[in-house]
C-alpha cells in the first residue's frame, strides 16, 4: 500500500513537472534522397455543396432573392409596406404573381397595378438583407412589360435598416412589350442589412420580371458573377481540384428534385428555379427562403474550377434519391436517361464545338474544352441498389470514355455493414478511386491518422470526399470551428499525406456557411452580407494544400512513423520544383515539445522558414470580430548542420521549409 502511494506520487509530481513546462524530446530522421511516391496535384482539394446558403446568398453575388418569383410562394421575399388606400377606398396599389403556362422554366412574373404612386413601394429585403459598401457600384436590370406605357419611371433605391436613401438610379420603361433595361448606381454608405426599393411615377400597369441585382466588383469582373471575397479565399487555398454541387444536394429528397445538371446550364433567366433540399431538412434551423436560382450552374462550376485552378470533379445522381429521406429508385431497366446525362456532361466539359453539348459550352463563353478527367457516380449511397446502378454508368462511361476515371462511393461512413460491404463490392470491380467520408470527434481524427497505413497499395485509390471533427456530435447545431478540431483534423491529415500511395484526394466539408442562414456546422469558411473569412480549419487546409509538395519522403521516429507518439503527428515532402523539403509537425498536447530533425540524403541551405499555427485554448476560434485569432505566423529559420532543432508549441500545427541546394 505504502510502495503504491509512492509510485502514484512520483507519477503526479512527473505529470505536474511536464504541465509545467518540461518539453519531451523527440528525434526524426528524413531521407531527403529516397521517394516514397509521386503526390498527386489532387491530394488536396475543395468540396462545395450548395447547403448553408452557400450558392444564392453565398459564392453567388446575386442579391436579390426570388428575382423572377418563382419560389413556392411567388412573392417570398417581397415586402408591399405601404398598400393604404386612398380617398376613392383603393389601394395604393398591388404586386400579382401571374403564372404563365406555356413558359416551362420561368413561369411566373410579377403584375404590379398602381393607383397612388405616392403611396405604393416594392421592396426586396436580399439574403438575410443586402451587403452595400460605400462608393461600389452596383448593376440592376430587369425585365418589363409597360401597358400603355401608363408608367412613366421605375425609381430603385438603397435603403438601410432606418428606410434612409443610400443608393439611387431610376430606369424609363419605354414598351408595352417584354423588354430588357439595365443601368448603374452607386452606394453611398456601407450598410449589411440594406434592401432594395422600388416605387413608380405614373398609375396604371406594369409587369416585372428577373429583377436582378450585382456588385459590379466580381471576380474577375465577370457580369453577374460570383463573390469575390468568397473566391479569393479560395484561390488562396491552390487546390487540387473542386467537387460539385454535393453532396446530398445532388441525390435530392425524392428523384424528381435530384440535381440536373442539365437545367443549371444556358441562359440563366431559363434555368428553373427549384426548392433546396436543405430548405426543411433539419428541425433545429429551418429555412423555408432557400431555393436554387441555378444562376450558379454547371458551367458556372467548371469556369470556378479553371481559374483556381482546380481539377473539375462533378457528381451525378446515380438513379438513387437520398437514403436518409425517401431512398426512391429509378428501376435499372429506366436508367438510361440517368446514365445518358453522365455521357452528355463529359461532351459538354470535353466535346468539340461540332458536337451538340460542346456547342453549347461554346454559345456560353468557352470553346476551349474544359478538361475534365474525373466524374463521380452517386454521392454516399449504399448497399446493393448503389453497386447494381454503379456497374451500368461504368460500362457505358468507360466505352465511350476510356480516360474518364470514376470516382465511387463507400457510403457515409468509415466503418460499419455499408462501408464493409461497399469496399468489398467496388475493390472486385477494380473501382479507380472510392470516396470516404466520415464526420466523427476530435479524439476519433487523432486515433486515426494511421486509418491508411494498411490499406492495399494495389488496391483502389481513396478519396477522403468529406471529413471534419464534430465538436459535439455528427449534425449538431452546437458544432463549433474550434482549434482542437482543427488541430486534431491537421493530426489526421498527415496520415492522409503519409499515405499519398493509397489517398490521391481529400477535402473538408462542408466549405462554407452565411453566418445567419446555415443548417450545418461546422464549416471551413463563413460569410455575411460584406465579410468572409476562413476557420481555424481552413488555415490547417490551406497550410497542407499549399505546401504539399511533389514527392513524398520518410519521416520516422525510431524506424517508425510518427502517429501519435507522444502526442506527435508528423509527414515530410519535398518539392521538384521549388527545391524544397516539406516537414509536417503537428503537437497536440498541452505542453510544448522539443523535435529533432535529422534531414539525411541531401545538402540544405543554411536558412529556410518556419511557419506556426496555434492558440492556447482548445475552445478559441475565428470570428467576424477577430477573422484571423487562429492564422500562421511566418518566421525564418537558421539551419545548423543537417539537424533541425524545433520547440513546438503546445497545441501547434508546424511547417518547416528549407531549400534544397
Amino acid at each position: 500500500m505504502k510502495n503504491n502511494l509512492i509510485t502514484k506520487i512520483i507519477i503526479g509530481g512527473l505529470l505536474f513537472s511536464g504541465l509545467n513546462g518540461f518539453a519531451q524530446k523527440t528525434t526524426l530522421e528524413v531521407d531527403i534522397a529516397k521517394t516514397v511516391t509521386k503526390i498527386k496535384p489532387t491530394m488536396f482539394g475543395l468540396f462545395f455543396e450548395d447547403i448553408n446558403f452557400a450558392a444564392d446568398g453565398g459564392l453567388y453575388a446575386e442579391m436579390v432573392k426570388n428575382r423572377s418569383f418563382e419560389f413556392d410562394k411567388p412573392l417570398m421575399g417581397w415586402e408591399q409596406p405601404n398598400t393604404k388606400r386612398s380617398s376613392l377606398n383603393k389601394q395604393s396599389g398591388v404586386a400579382t404573381p401571374i403564372k404563365v403556362s406555356e413558359n416551362k422554366t420561368n413561369t411566373n412574373f410579377c403584375r404590379v397595378l398602381i393607383n397612388d404612386p405616392q403611396g405604393y413601394a416594392l421592396i426586396n429585403e436580399g439574403f438575410r438583407g443586402m451587403g452595400v459598401k460605400k462608393d461600389a457600384k452596383y448593376n440592376i436590370s430587369l425585365k418589363a412589360a409597360n401597358h400603355g406605357n401608363a408608367i412613366k419611371k421605375i425609381i430603385i433605391q438603397f435603403i438601410d435598416k432606418d428606410k434612409k436613401v443610400i443608393g439611387e438610379t431610376s430606369i424609363v420603361p419605354t414598351s408595352d412589350e417584354w423588354k430588357n433595361y439595365s443601368v448603374q448606381f452607386t452606394a453611398t454608405q456601407t450598410e449589411a442589412k440594406a434592401k432594395l426599393k422600388i416605387t413608380f411615377e405614373g398609375t396604371g400597369t406594369i409587369d416585372l420580371d428577373m429583377i436582378s441585382l450585382f456588385p459590379e466588383d466580381t471576380w474577375k469582373n465577370r457580369k453577374n458573377g460570383l463573390r469575390k471575397d468568397i473566391v479569393q479565399l479560395l484561390y488562396d487555398m491552390k487546390p487540387g481540384f473542386l467537387r460539385f454541387p454535393g453532396g446530398c444536394i445532388v441525390e435530392g429528397r425524392t428523384l424528381a428534385d435530384r440535381y440536373q445538371w442539365k437545367k443549371s446550364v444556358g441562359n440563366v433567366e431559363d434555368r428553373k428555379t427549384m426548392m433546396n433540399r436543405w430548405n426543411v431538412e433539419f428541425s433545429h434551423k429551418q429555412t423555408p427562403d432557400y431555393f436554387q436560382s441555378f444562376g450558379l450552374g454547371f458551367y458556372e462550376y467548371f469556369q470556378l474550377s479553371e481559374d483556381i485552378g482546380a481539377t473539375p470533379l462533378p457528381i451525378l445522381s446515380c438513379g438513387m434519391a437520398c437514403q436518409y429521406n425517401t431512398g426512391e429508385l429509378a428501376p435499372i431497366t429506366e436508367l438510361d436517361p440517368y446514365v445518358q446525362d453522365a455521357l452528355d456532361l463529359i461532351e459538354f466539359a470535353n466535346g468539340s464545338v461540332d458536337t451538340a453539348w460542346g456547342k453549347l459550352r461554346s454559345d456560353m463563353g468557352h470553346p476551349k474544352p474544359f478538361n475534365l478527367k474525373l466524374i463521380g457516380v452517386g454521392n454516399e449511397q449504399w448497399g446493393p441498389d448503389y453497386i447494381e446502378r454503379y456497374k451500368v454508368f461504368e460500362k457505358a462511361i468507360k466505352s465511350k470514355y476510356p480516360n474518364i476515371a470514376i470516382v465511387s462511393g463507400s457510403g457515409p461512413s468509415p466503418s460499419g455493414e455499408f462501408f464493409d460491404y461497399g469496399m468489398q463490392e467496388l475493390k472486385k470491380l477494380n473501382a479507380k478511386l472510392i470516396d470516404e467520408h466520415y464526420y466523427e470527434s476530435p479524439k476519433w481524427f487523432r486515433e486515426n491518422a494511421t486509418r491508411y497505413d494498411k490499406y492495399d497499395r494495389k488496391g483502389p485509390k481513396i478519396f477522403a470526399g468529406e471529413y471534419a471533427a464534430q465538436s459535439v456530435s455528427g449534425a449538431n447545431p452546437n458544432n463549433r470551428n474550434n482549434w482542437e478540431c482543427a488541430f486534431s483534423e491537421a493530426a489526421f491529415m498527415t496520415g492522409l499525406e503519409r499515405n499519398a500511395e493509397v489517398v490521391n484526394m481529400t477535402s473538408y466539408a462542408p466549405l462554407m456557411a452565411h453566418e445567419e442562414a446555415w443548417q450545418w456546422t461546422p464549416d471551413m469558411i463563413w460569410f455575411n452580407n460584406l465579410e468572409a473569412y476562413g476557420s481555424a480549419n481552413y488555415y490547417v487546409q490551406k497550410l497542407f494544400s499549399t505546401n504539399k509538395g511533389t514527392d513524398l519522403l520518410t519521416i520516422t521516429n525510431d524506424g517508425k512513423p510518427l502517429t501519435g507518439q507522444n502526442n506527435l503527428y508528423a509527414s515530410a515532402v519535398k518539392d521538384v520544383n521549388s527545391k524544397e523539403v516539406i516537414v509536417k509537425l503537428v503537437n497536440t498536447s498541452a505542453t510544448p515539445q522539443e523535435v529533432t530533425v535529422d534531414l539525411k540524403g541531401g545538402k540544405l541551405a543554411s536558412k529556410g522558414t518556419v511557419i506556426t499555427l496555434t492558440s492556447p485554448n482548445l475552445n478559441d476560434e475565428n470570428t467576424f470580430a477577430q477573422p484571423k485569432k487562429i492564422s500562421p505566423t511566418e518566421t525564418e529559420y537558421k539551419l545548423k548542420g543537417e539537424k533541425a532543432q524545433l520547440n513546438l508549441g503546445a497545441y501547434s500545427v508546424t511547417v518547416l521549409k528549407l531549400r534544397m541546394e
